[in-house]
C-alpha cells in the first residue's frame, strides 16, 4: 500500500513488548508510527535501544523483516529491553504499566542518529522518551537539525511534567494531540476556553506549531492546517481494542499532509486508518488500501 512519494521519516523514542497476558506483541507509540508509514510508502528509520537480551534480538529482527531500518537501533549492555503490560477493559481502551528503566530511556546520541535525521524530510517524537534525562538529552540534540518536526503528544501518567511538554511543543511544527490532553496541556498553561477548536488556536498561538490535530475516539477527529479547521465525525466500527489506533492515524496523516494531499481527504484517510487498526487487536495489524476506501465511502 503505497500513499505517495518516497519520504523520508525517522521515528525517536521507545521500542518494546506490549505484554497483553501470556501474549506479546510489538510495540512504542514512534514505532507502531514508523512501522505504519512503512506500510504508506514512506522510508523509515528507527533510533532507539534495546537490551542485550532476547526480546532485544526480537524487536531488531521483526523491524526489519518489516523493512525499516535498524542501523540506528542501539543495543544496552546494562538495561533490559522495554517491556509495557497492557489491561484492556471492557470497551478495549488499554491502561498501561510501563517498566523503568528500560533500555530505550539511554538512548545516547551517535553520529549515525544525527545523520539519519539530517538526511530526512520528516522527524516524529513523543514524550515519553523523555522520562529520563539520557534520551531527552538526545532528542534534544536531534530537535535542533533542521527537519519537520511532529510532536505525537502521548501522555502516559506519571511520566511528564508540563515544562518539558512545552519544550517538547516550542519545538514541534505538528503537534498531535487528543481531546483529553489538548484539554489538559491547555488547562495548565492557563487557557480560559473550553472548547477544542479554542484550544487548538490557542496552543498555536502559544507555540511555534503551524499545525495541530486532536483525535476523539470514536467521534474522528479535528484538524488545523494553514489556518483553517477540518473534521471528520468518525466511523462506525466495532472496537477490538485502541491500541495503536492513534499512532496509525498520526502516520496516515503526516504521510497524506506531506504529499501535498488535500486536508480534508488527508484527516477522512487517516481516520479511516486509525478505526481499522482499532477494529483488529494489537497495534499493527494489516490494513489493506481497499478496507480504507471502502470505510471512507461509508
Amino acid at each position: 500500500m503505497n500513499n505517495g512519494k518516497n519520504l523520508k521519516a525517522v521515528a525517536y523514542g521507545e521500542v518494546l513488548w506490549d505484554v497483553f497476558g501470556t501474549e506479546k506483541k510489538i510495540g512504542g507509540a514512534p514505532l507502531n508510527v514508523a512501522l505504519r508509514m512503512k506500510t504508506l510508502g514512506c522510508e523509515v528509520a528507527m533510533i532507539s535501544c534495546v537490551g542485550n537480551d532476547n526480546d532485544g534480538k526480537a524487536i531488531i529482527d521483526e523491524v526489519k523483516s518489516l523493512g525499516l531500518e535498524t542501523s540506528t537501533i542501539t543495543t544496552s549492555q546494562d538495561f533490559p529491553t522495554g517491556l509495557v503490560n497492557v489491561t484492556l477493559n471492557e470497551r478495549g481502551s488499554a491502561t498501561y504499566e510501563i517498566n523503568y528503566p528500560s533500555a530505550w530511556d539511554k538512548i545516547a546520541l551517535n553520529e549515525v542518529a544525527k545523520k539519519t535525521v539530517e538526511q530526512a524530510d520528516v522527524l516524529i517524537y513523543g514524550s515519553l522518551v523523555c522520562r529520563d534525562n539520557v534520551s531527552r538529552n538526545t532528542l534534544e540534540e536531534l530537535l535542533l537539525t533542521n527537519v519537520y518536526k511532529v510532536f505525537d503528544v502521548n501522555l502516559r501518567k506519571p511520566h511528564y511534567s508540563y515544562e518539558i511538554l512545552n519544550q517538547l511543543m516550542q519545538s514541534a511544527n505538528f503537534i498531535k494531540f487528543n481531546d483529553e490532553e489538548l484539554l489538559e496541556i491547555a488547562a495548565a498553561m492557563h487557557s480560559p476556553f473550553e472548547s477544542l477548536e479554542e484550544n487548538m488556536n490557542f496552543i498555536v498561538e502559544k507555540t511555534k506549531a503551524e499545525a495541530i490535530c486532536v483525535t476523539r475516539g470514536k467521534h474522528g477527529a479535528l484538524l488545523f492546517w494553514k489556518d483553517k479547521i477540518y473534521e471528520n465525525e468518525g466511523y462506525p466500527i466495532k472496537v477490538a481494542d485502541t491500541v495503536g489506533a492513534g499512532d496509525s492515524f498520526l502516520a496516515a496523516l503526516v504521510t497524506s499532509l506531506l504529499n501535498d494531499k488535500e486536508p480534508q481527504n488527508a484527516i477522512d484517510f487517516a481516520c479511516a486508518v486509525g478505526a481499522l487498526v482499532a477494529e483488529a487487536p494489537g497495534a499493527n495489524p494489516k490494513i489493506d488500501l481497499s478496507e480504507i476506501e471502502m470505510l471512507m465511502t461509508m
